[in-house]
């Protein structure tokens, strides 16, 4: 059991150690302040979900998408997030500014100052959030997804290394199991922040961990930065700002982050006078499976899906152009939300599986988390599916695996659910689809599409699977795949100036208090507007950070 003293000082209090928290701790600490920094959960959480994450970084007209043959530039860039963000409240005005900040940082300095800190990047960019509804409306235009060489945990390291030698030092102070209950304001300042201390726990990441309070605490800082990140843990939160454009929220979800990312910070500082927007913008996945082997509750893995599979609601209707895999998140989710299920369904084939099913997470991908370059070789050129989605293939309870379409569609209607399929609607829209196949020459717009993306050679190479019939033996065995909603992100949260300061309802900025990550929608309380063009988690927890940082230490 820890004890803890009941008051302790600092230049500089951060409240979340998740990569944001993380950030700006590190700049704080290198511009001469010191530095405490706290979380609820027990030292091993540090680095928070940034730690299971794929990694994914949004960066424009690098040199790996210029090796790649991606013609990039920041007004393309500029068009496509706008579009994306579809901004039309008053509020939003300080997102805007943010969003115009983050895409100079991604097209800017973003790649060297992570260089610097001897961050790499696999060398094939992405495509994701491909849109497919016109040039102004929602996607990415061109690849700009890049992959960190080690994942999340190779984009935590070099800040909580930052951190870990500064408390070497003794610039900085770390806590864990602190939890705020209330930040302190002083003559309409915040100065700090008062709570419980709970007990010591040896809970492995990610996992559950007891909140036995032993305690009180308060820490005084002259600068206080809230980076506590979303609600995408609670699914009555959740539930309760779920916004009416997409539909009723779902009675089933899977939770794709771990149960500490609870909102608690939420009501905390608004109790200090912070302005929260944007609420009921929020970012959640239609691609998620039940995790055969979870780390915290109801956890669930994203499918990061290539174009090629059959993409059907939990009738059997096929999804609507341009809803194909891979290409618009949240009007997927608005469509599949109004069909009253809870669940939709993949039918595809071991070939597309191989070529196009990767998994979401820093475990589910131990080649690019190791940095093991045989290993990468082996699993992502080599005939056959990775090992993390062989083992879902073979324990997911989400899969059916059969050597023909009857068979297929008999396990299908035996699953939770199945009862809702109509199995003639399945099989002709297989067999329509397959038909489609045979020419050059083709009116399925999805056919289409996945043609023309083997153009790039990084979809070529990796990503999207020859053209085939789904009923080819030579490609199967076939697979079905039961999808359901998994929690993400928050995209609204704080209000802040672009120094990371929060405002209140008046607009104006509150003394001694500062928001980062997707505390703070991510900067600006929602610079994503309703839509993410992915890879810019990430990237917002690290502006955001690094902004708020710099100016907490002035």
């Amino acid at each position: 059991m820890t004890t803890t003293p009941a008051t302790r000082s600092a230049d500089v209090l951060v409240i979340g150690w998740g990569l944001s928290g993380l950030v700006a701790a590190a700049e704080a600490v290198a511009a001469g302040r010191s530095v405490v920094l706290i979380d609820q959960q027990p030292r091993t959480d540090l680095g928070g979900q940034a730690w299971w994450s794929f990694g994914g970084l949004f960066l424009v007209d690098s040199p790996e998408q210029r090796r790649m043959g991606v013609r990039d530039s920041l007004e393309l860039a500029t068009q496509d997030w706008f579009g994306n963000a579809g901004f039309d409240r008053p509020e939003d005005e300080w997102a805007r500014r943010w969003a115009e900040a983050y895409l100079q940082f991604a097209a800017g300095e973003k790649r060297a100052w992570l260089r610097e800190r001897g961050v790499g990047f696999f060398p094939v960019v992405g495509w994701a959030e491909r849109g497919g509804g016109g040039a102004i409306g929602p996607g990415n235009s061109v690849p700009r997804f890049h992959i960190t060489w080690g994942t999340g945990p190779g984009i935590v390291a070099p800040f909580a290394d930052a951190v870990e030698k500064a408390e070497s030092a003794r610039a900085v102070t770390v806590l864990p199991r602190h939890r705020v209950t209330e930040l302190i304001v002083e003559g309409g300042s915040v100065v700090g922040a008062r709570g419980q201390v709970l007990a010591d726990s040896d809970a492995s990441r990610g996992a559950v961990s007891p909140r036995d309070e032993i305690g009180d605490f308060e820490i005084r800082a002259g600068a206080t930065v809230v980076a506590s990140g979303g609600i995408g843990g609670n699914h009555d939160l959740v539930r309760a700002a779920w916004p009416a454009s997409l539909g009723t929220p779902p009675q089933h979800m899977l939770t794709g982050v771990p149960a500490y990312v609870d909102g608690s910070m939420q009501a905390v500082a608004r109790s200090a006078g912070a302005k929260l927007i944007n609420g009921d913008r929020m970012w959640h996945y239609v691609e998620g499976i039940t995790n055969w082997d979870p780390v915290w509750p109801g956890h669930g893995i994203r499918i990061l899906p290539g174009p090629s599979s059959l993409w059907l609601d939990a009738t059997g209707a096929r999804l609507p152009v341009p809803l194909f895999p891979g290409f618009d998140t949240l009007g997927t989710l608005a469509h599949l939300r109004r069909t009253g299920h809870d669940h939709s369904w993949f039918v595809t084939t071991l070939k597309i599986v191989e070529k196009e099913f990767a998994l979401s997470g820093s475990e589910q991908n131990p080649d690019l988390t190791g940095k093991d370059v045989a290993l990468l070789l082996k699993s992502r050129l080599a005939k056959g599916p990775t090992g993390p989605v062989q083992s879902f293939l073979d324990e997911g309870a989400d899969f059916v695996v059969e050597n023909d379409l009857e068979s297929l569609l008999a396990q299908m209607t035996r699953m939770p659910g199945g009862e809702a399929l109509d199995v003639d609607r399945v099989r002709r829209e297989v067999i329509a689809r397959d038909r489609e196949i045979g020419n050059d020459f083709t009116k399925d717009a999805q056919i289409s599409l996945l043609r023309s993306m083997r153009a790039y050679r990084g979809d070529r190479l990796i990503r999207t699977a020859s053209p085939h019939r789904l009923q080819d033996p030579a490609a199967g065995p076939m697979i079905a795949v039961k999808l359901h909603v998994l929690t993400r992100k928050s995209l609204g949260g704080m209000q802040t100036d672009l120094d990371g300061r929060v405002l209140d309802a008046a607009g104006e900025a509150i003394p001694g208090l500062f928001a980062v990550g997707e505390a703070a929608g991510f900067g600006g309380g929602g610079a994503h507007g309703y839509r993410a063009l992915e890879g810019t988690f990430l990237g917002g927890c690290l502006f955001s950070g690094r902004q708020a940082g710099r100016a907490a230490a002035r």
